[in-house]
């Protein structure tokens, strides 16, 4: 029993790390409808942002602050400067364009700051506490109460808030919001800013666990699509509860399914992924979308 629920406490707090990058999937999938594969390049440069400023003395905290600002302003110019070259156009080509973007923002990590593994300090102390027999880990539950917080704070923003509204009017119908007076250029600027903000502090919480390299996302950014596709795009809540439900499945039948193992636990959430798909198109949580003719 007591391993069930250390396995249970490891895939929460895996899946929270896939719930950081994911809810900045879905935060620039709502402002902008897109799916961004450049989310994970971009959190890789904010962590070298925040180890950048930590080597000028600054305090964690302010480093991470100063990475989210300057994250922002990167994820505004991103959208002006490039992205909307394409807007109006084929939505798969934008989405190429954010691969080769992923693939640009990785090597330039690389050659600026080089493909060694770097030490990343925790927000959180890395000493662990008892939980009915299950060693949990600070820096996994401080992780886990920020997902939850930030999941908190998106649900909000786009289900109560003027701001949140514009965005998703502005990534459903741009032109329909263009003739009801809504700033759709400055709008789009906005989400993907507060896309690359959040993904700032989703690589300051996966760096510490991971170590700082301009791969470190990779792996987390397949998962992290995993999570946004089974929970639904447009459901920040259905992101975490799907990372969370990856995080522990794999962890459990890496344990209790003997042909699978730790070699083939990556496929877990992908089966999983293919049958819910099967059933509900739109994700677990996510909405059907209405075409009126």
């Amino acid at each position: 029993m007591d391993q069930f629920i250390q396995l249970v406490v490891d895939g929460l707090g895996m899946g929270s790390v896939y719930a950081a990058l994911g809810l900045a999937i879905v935060l620039v999938n709502q402002a902008t409808g897109l799916i961004n594969f450049a989310q994970g390049g971009m959190a890789v440069l904010a962590a070298y942002f925040t180890y950048a400023f930590i080597g000028w003395g600054l305090p964690l905290i302010v480093a991470i602050l100063l990475s989210v600002i300057a994250s922002f302003v990167l994820g505004a110019i991103i959208e002006r400067f490039l992205m909307r070259r394409f807007e109006g156009g084929d939505p798969d080509t934008a989405v190429v364009a954010t691969v080769g973007l992923l693939t640009l923002l990785t090597g330039l990590c690389g050659w600026i700051w080089s493909y060694n593994n770097q030490n990343f300090p925790s927000l959180f102390p890395a000493a662990s506490f008892n939980l009915l027999g299950a060693s949990v880990s600070w820096r996994s539950l401080g992780t886990f109460l920020v997902i939850l917080v930030i999941m908190l704070l998106l649900q909000s923003l786009f289900k109560f808030s003027k701001l949140g509204l514009a965005l998703r009017a502005v990534a459903d119908n741009p032109a329909s919001s263009a003739l009801s007076g809504l700033p759709v250029g400055r709008l789009l600027m906005v989400g993907w800013g507060l896309a690359a903000a959040l993904g700032a502090v989703a690589g300051a919480l996966i760096a510490p666990r991971l170590t700082l390299t301009p791969g470190m996302m990779d792996s987390i950014l397949v998962y992290s699509l995993a999570a946004v596709i089974l929970g639904g795009m447009s459901s920040a809540l259905g992101v975490v509860v799907a990372a969370w439900v990856i995080g522990v499945l794999e962890n459990l039948a890496a344990v209790y399914v003997p042909w699978i193992g730790h070699d083939l636990k990556v496929a877990v959430p992908f089966v999983l992924l293919f049958i819910v798909l099967l059933v509900r198109p739109q994700g677990l949580f996510g909405r059907k979308s209405v075409v009126r003719v």
